[in-house]
């Protein structure tokens, strides 16, 4: 199991650092929405960014290039990890699977529906979809807070739940956040994504190719007026698991490789100019590494840095920053309505499915995992910031009503976690001492 364990908990370690410094973009964009700088905080994020050569150009807002290019990467890497599970981790079975799965269920239904039952009618009903999605930065990072005392389990619970979550926000995403679309341009992206996994399934892969395929499906779905971000999940489908060197070939050939090397080195030259033998021996060992990793797994590896101390962080600094203030600029019902639903209704949606499961027998608790903890975990998929903020961004075009959400976001994400962090540890405590 080691092999299974030992990536889940680099993943916890690194998303439970990353979660700081999200934290802190977060802070940094509320006090420059709240300070002298407001204006020109906001007018930063509308200055315009043009890409592309003469006769093909695509010139869009900073806010525009963040919310549809970089978070198209985020969106690629939730596939990438919805993938791997799906083949390899906790949603590779039924029996894996039925748990997280049901739970997610819950935690997007019971807090939409709650929202609409208290905001039908009323302004900004829109934006029922923003309550459904929880934040597994913020989310492992408290799990982390609470030190050893939490069962591995648990954690791969929250991991799986909180990836299957994601993947029901990007269906809403495109099946109710876009209009007016272009079925021809859906098509063309379609076909070739349908290309690559023809040749994921031949075992042929070129990252270069592949590359370049990404951006015109991106490309395509943002001219289609379907979110360009989904093209990221639909590409990260394609990248193949399958390694090109077997183990004991890329043993063997690094062996080589090594010996060869060694060849030519003299004791106690660690400054010595290499010679040209010993280059090569040294790029035949990266070649044979590169084709020992499975594209999926390297990829991912390469990309969690990446989305999660510098895309996260950038987009919670141009899309977080909401100016509070006493002169009746926000809707106090909208921003109330968000964060009880996210709040409430995913304690209520995740806990209640999860035992109803349990109890019917189409599920069973993870290792050394009880009910209590699961219902402790329930509180913190309210936290739903990063995926909340991205829907509200879709769902509302009106300044008062995106700053009021946003205000709703951070309310129920702050509560939720707060109240989860002290919940759960009162619930671990209480197993301990018993």
């Amino acid at each position: 199991m080691r092999f299974i364990k030992e990536p889940i908990n680099q993943f916890i370690r690194l998303e439970t650092s990353a979660s700081i410094v999200l934290f802190l973009a977060t802070v940094l964009a509320l006090a420059l929405a709240n300070s002298p700088l407001n204006e020109a905080f906001r007018d930063f994020w509308q200055n315009p960014l043009t890409v592309g050569t003469p006769g093909f150009m695509l010139s869009k807002p900073l806010v525009l290039w963040v919310n549809d290019g970089l978070m198209a990467i985020f969106f690629f890497l939730i596939g990438l990890e919805l993938k791997r599970e799906l083949l390899t981790g906790e949603l590779s079975s039924f029996k894996k699977a039925s748990l997280p799965v049901i739970a997610a269920i819950g935690g997007m239904v019971v807090p939409a529906l709650l929202f609409t039952f208290f905001n039908h009618n009323k302004p900004g009903a829109d934006g029922w979809g923003i309550p459904m999605a929880a934040d597994i930065a913020f989310s492992l990072g408290i799990l982390k807070l609470l030190g050893k005392r939490v069962p591995a389990g648990l954690k791969i619970f929250l991991t799986a739940f909180a990836i299957v979550d994601d993947l029901g926000a990007v269906l809403v995403i495109a099946l109710f956040y876009s209009d007016d679309i272009l079925w021809k341009y859906i098509l063309y992206a379609l076909l070739i994504v349908t290309f690559l996994l023809l040749m994921t399934h031949q075992n042929r892969y070129s990252k270069y190719f592949y590359f370049v395929s990404g951006v015109a499906v991106w490309f395509l779905f943002l001219k289609s007026g379907i979110h360009p971000t989904v093209a990221g999940v639909l590409m990260a489908l394609t990248i193949p698991l399958a390694r090109e060197e077997e183990t004991l070939s890329f043993y063997n050939g690094t062996q080589e490789a090594l010996d060869d090397f060694l060849k030519e080195c003299k004791p106690g030259q660690t400054k010595a100019i290499l010679t040209e033998n010993q280059l090569g021996s040294l790029e035949a060992i990266g070649i044979l590494t590169e084709k020992a990793t499975p594209p999926l797994q390297y990829l991912e590896h390469k990309l969690h840095g990446w989305v999660s101390y510098l895309i996260m962080p950038v987009f919670a600094l141009a899309n977080a920053g909401v100016a509070i203030s006493l002169s009746g600029n926000l809707d106090l019902n909208l921003a109330i309505t968000l964060a009880i639903s996210m709040f409430v209704g995913n304690i209520v949606g995740i806990a209640t499915f999860s035992l109803l499961a349990i109890k019917l027998k189409i599920a069973e608790l993870p290792e050394q995992v009880t009910p209590a903890q699961i219902v402790g975990v329930s509180f913190l998929g309210g936290l739903g910031f990063t995926m909340a903020l991205f829907i509200s961004n879709l769902a509302y075009t009106d300044s008062v009503l995106a700053d009021s959400s946003k205000a709703g976001i951070l309310l129920g994400s702050f509560f939720a976690g707060l109240i989860g962090f002290f919940v759960l540890r009162w619930i671990l405590r209480s197993k301990k001492e018993s």
